[in-house]
């Protein structure tokens, strides 16, 4: 997982969710007094190494090097919530909750507790980078979403309850109004949404349409980029993807 040039700019941790009841690990990437703090989700059933071993790291090494970001990856547990479609589905959803808030009262108090933080992912990263945005806006104010998308009924189907719609964006925003003082923190944030056009994006596109339909009825501010027929649901588009629009939100 270490990579020469990052050697003094990476570390690994551990420790007690109070909310999961287990231990958690993670990974840092870049010095305490960085700029902006990204959490950075990986896809589905992936864990917070993917990030690192995929390349992700080494497409915004200079901007981590010269202290304008630090990114934080978190791992997950989607083969435990939201892949987990043979289990019950309150179950699932209540342990989702429970990962939700792991995040947002545990992990990033430890890092950015006074500042607001960048959320970033690709495919089910980027389902959860949204969910987060979205949902607390007071703590997150930069959202970067790559072949996401936001309708939590693609994994539960059927069944909707309280925490599925407070999980699901499409949801809750259709449904939020206009004076809500969310809406405010939208307007002060950055959302970017990507998503490409060719093999293993067709669910995905769908996806990112739906909320690119949403934020417009609601005139909430974003840039939604559709990438070519060309650009695959993978890694080595999202290497590209990646550094592209960090220009455009870490300054």
């Amino acid at each position: 997982m270490r990579g020469a040039y990052l050697e003094m700019t990476e570390r690994y941790g551990k420790f007690y969710s109070s909310n999961l009841g287990r231990e958690m690990e993670y990974a840092v990437f870049g010095n305490d007094d960085a700029g902006k703090t990204c959490f950075a989700f990986p896809p589905q059933n992936g864990r917070f190494y993917d990030f690192n071993n995929f390349g992700m790291i080494e497409t915004v090494r200079p901007w981590i090097e010269n202290g304008t970001l630090r990114i934080i990856c978190p791992d997950g547990i989607d083969s435990e919530t939201w892949s987990a479609e043979n289990k019950n589905p309150r179950e699932r959803i209540e342990l989702q909750e429970r990962w939700f808030h792991y995040i947002t009262d545990e992990l990033r108090p430890a890092f950015a507790p006074d500042k607001k933080s960048m959320v970033c992912g690709f495919s089910m990263g980027g389902v959860h980078a949204g969910n987060f945005f979205f949902r607390r806006p007071d703590l997150f104010d930069t959202l970067l979403s790559m072949s996401g998308l936001f309708n939590a009924q693609y994994f539960f189907h059927d069944y909707i309850d309280d925490l599925v719609y407070e999980n699901s964006p499409v949801h809750f925003l259709r449904n939020m109004p206009l004076d809500h003082p969310w809406m405010n923190l939208y307007a002060q944030g950055k959302i970017i949404l990507c998503v490409g056009q060719g093999a293993w994006e067709d669910d995905l596109l769908y996806g990112t349409r739906e909320l690119d339909a949403v934020l417009n009825e609601k005139n909430i501010s974003h840039w939604t980029d559709y990438w070519g027929t060309d650009v695959n649901h993978d890694w080595n588009w999202w290497q590209k993807q990646f550094p592209y629009f960090r220009k455009r939100l870490v300054h």
